[in-house]
Formats: C-alpha cells, structure tokens, sequence
C-alpha cells in the first residue's frame, strides 16, 4: 500500500505541484529559520557553516595554510567561537579555500542563506532534470536527508550537483560532465568512483577536461598560497585519520560502514577492514555494470549511488547524491524489482536521513559529549543494506534487459527520462 501511495503521485500532475510545493516552502521556512538562529545560539550549537565561514575569514587574511594545522585552527576556532565542545577539522583542497572566501565579504547570516539557497536550487535543478516525473517522489524520499543538510549549511548540494550533471551531461556533452567532475576536486573521495566509470566506459573527452580541472585549479592554488599548502593539506589528511580511529569525529553523523561498525565497538582495524570491503565490492560493481554493456541509466545510477560508500568519511549531509543515483534507477527499479524490494529501498532511504535527525537533535541533546559517543550510526548500517540490495538487483539479468530500453536520454529532450 505505501509503494502503490508514493508511486502514484506521478500519476497527477496536480498532486506532483501541490506536494512539490509545500516540500519546497518547508525547505525555505528551514533556511529562513537557520539563518535567523546564525549568531544568538551558545558555542555548542554551531552550524557547520560556521566553519565554512570562519576559514573564509582566514583566507583574506592571509592564514590559509594555518588551516590544516590542527593545534593552529582550534586556536582559531576558540579565538573566534569561545571554549567550544567540539573540533571542526578542515579537510579541504585549497581549491575549496578559495570558493568560500568570497563569503566571507557578507554578514554571516546572509552568507548562509546564500550559499544554502544557491546549492539547493542548484541541486533541485539537476535532481529535477534527471528524475522528471518522479521528481516529486524523490523529494519525499529524500525529505528528511534535504532538511539536515540545508540545516547544517554543508555542501551536500553542491557536490550532489555537480555529480548529476556529470550524469546529465556525459554521453551529450562530455566536455561539462568533465568540467563538473574535475570540480569534484574539492571533494575527491566520492568522485573516485565516477572516474573509474568515465575510464571504463573509455569517455575520453570527459576524463581529459576533468584532469585538465584539477590541474589547472591546483596550479592557481599554488600561485595563490605557495607550495607548502599541499604539504599542509597532505599533513591534515594524516591527522584527521587518527581522529577518525580515535572518535573524535561524531560517527554517529557518518554514513559510511566503518563508522556503522566502530559505532557498535568494534575495534578500529576491523571496522577499516570492513570498509575495505564495501569499498572494493562497490568498485566491483561498477567495474560489472561496465564491463557488461549496462545502459548508462544504470551504470551512472549505481554509480552515484554506490559513490557514497567507498570511503569511511562520509556524512549524512552527502547522502543527497544517493539521490542523484536513485532519480536515474527508479525506471528501472519499477520494472525489475518487486514491490517489497521498491518499498524497502523507498523506506531505507527516508530512514538513512531520518535517523540522523532523531539522533542529533532528541538523543545527542541530552548529552552533547557523552550521549554523542553512546550513539550507533543508524545510517551506516541502513546504507549497507540498502546498496546490498541495490546490488542483488542490478546482478540480475532482467534489470539490462529493462535497462536498454532506457540506455538513451538527453538533457535536452528528456528522451528515455
């Protein structure tokens, strides 16, 4: 019954605006009330935009390479927000330092705003692109998953954009897929997957303007804040994996299987491994679909889905490129799985976005350290399951047989969408 409900907004073009609609105004009451809130909370509620902007702020004067200094940024972050609970680490490519400096020239709130409201619109867009009809499902889906993360101002928009219109554009305009994935360079670790994609489907023209991003961007970084940033960046990186095995991070935020596992007390060395074994399993799959001819809807589709789980830093704010994935499958889950199977996967994703809103709003406030460290990663888990079953699917030989019949669509036409 809840399948045949949720599908079936489709059907009316009425129902589609109406539901569309409200979704959206909630969207922007959120927005609008985040960026009220900026700025009259205590230290322990800060938004994670805080960081954005406070690193936006140190480019401009010149700190960019204290960033990545962990001691040197904590220094910052006290400096600026007073005796805070938590660290914000910055892991970011100085090509990321660059694109929210300009943020830093606005009052805090309407740098929210903006950087929030453009990102999502930008998201909707290309979400809408892809999906068509079932626009309006994939919003409902994905409710709960778009409310965290316009709540916490991160990029999950942003880089959930740029991955779909890496799957908008690929087969018609591969010199913006490539342009879209090389921007990936301020996120790299869920492009990994997409750039194996483009090189075992051999799309040339995309994986040359891709690197062409990277090190043209990488160039410039160099020339704005010297070499040593790389040193720095490099250095960071290294620092953030201790905290990763220490818990420093909140891993009941993240998504990925090896906070799923280290969440539930395993041991560090066994929830890497685990993670080494999604990771490479999710490869595999790509590799399969590649290698076996898939339509393009359902070789980017599983890709951008499975690109949410090869690495052990992932959060819930990037789940929205889960999305991008299932805006592209769902034709195909329509046809070649059951309607058990549709509804758990409809169901596995409103939890995977929903279980981090009850635990870090309900269960984290009662106590924002210790009942923090006392909670599992819900969603690592679900995610888990949720591309395990993805995966039996696609292995299926049912699923190419429906997917050729949509192995061609344009952003121009909407063919096969």
């Amino acid at each position: 019954m809840f399948v045949k409900t949720l599908e079936a907004i489709h059907t009316s073009a009425s129902k589609r605006k109406l539901h569309t609609y409200v979704m959206v105004a909630v969207f922007a009451l959120q927005i609008v009330g985040t960026a009220a809130h900026l700025g009259i909370r205590p230290a322990n509620l800060l938004n994670d935009f805080d960081n954005f902007y406070l690193v936006a702020q140190k480019v401009w004067l010149g700190d960019a390479d204290q960033l990545y200094q962990h001691s040197n940024y904590l220094a910052m972050q006290r400096e600026a927000w007073g005796n805070i609970e938590r660290f914000f680490a910055w892991p970011y490519p100085p090509q990321y330092d660059l694109f929210v400096a300009p943020f830093a020239q606005i009052p805090l709130w309407a740098a929210y705003t903006l950087f929030v409201t453009s990102t999502l619109v930008f998201f909707l867009f290309v979400l809408r692109a892809l999906a068509r009809r079932d626009f309006t499902l994939l919003l409902v889906v994905l409710f709960p998953t778009v409310l965290l993360t316009a709540g916490d101002g991160q990029n999950g928009f942003l880089t959930a954009g740029l991955l779909g219109l890496v799957c908008l554009c690929l087969e018609e305009r591969p010199i913006v897929a490539g342009l879209a994935l090389g921007a990936m360079v301020i996120k790299p670790h869920f492009a990994i997957a997409f750039a194996l994609y483009v090189i075992l489907r051999r799309c040339w023209t995309a994986a040359a303007a891709a690197g062409i991003v990277v090190l043209a961007s990488s160039a410039f970084c160099t020339i704005v804040f010297g070499t040593h940033i790389w040193a720095g960046l490099i250095q960071s990186n290294q620092d953030n994996i201790v905290l990763l095995k220490d818990g420093t991070f909140p891993l009941y935020r993240m998504i990925s299987f090896y906070s799923a596992l280290s969440t539930a007390g395993l041991p560090s060395s066994v929830a890497f491994l685990g993670q080494a074994i999604v990771a490479v399993t999710a490869l595999g799959g790509i590799s399969f679909v590649a290698y076996r001819g898939a339509s393009s809807r359902i070789g980017l589709g599983l890709t951008a889905m499975l690109s949410v789980c090869i690495s052990p830093y992932a959060f819930d704010y990037d789940f929205p490129i889960f999305g991008i994935g299932l805006a592209l499958m769902l034709p195909v889950l329509r046809e070649a799985a059951s309607v058990r199977e549709r509804g758990a996967i409809y169901i596995a994703t409103i939890l995977v976005g929903a279980f981090s809103i009850l635990q870090r709003f309900i269960l984290g406030a009662l106590d924002p350290v210790g009942g923090a460290n006392a909670l599992v990663s819900l969603g690592g888990f679900t995610l888990v399951g949720l591309i395990g079953l993805l995966l039996i699917i696609v292995a299926r030989p049912k699923t190419h047989a429906h997917g050729a019949e949509l192995s061609s669509f344009s952003p121009e036409t909407g063919r096969g969408l």
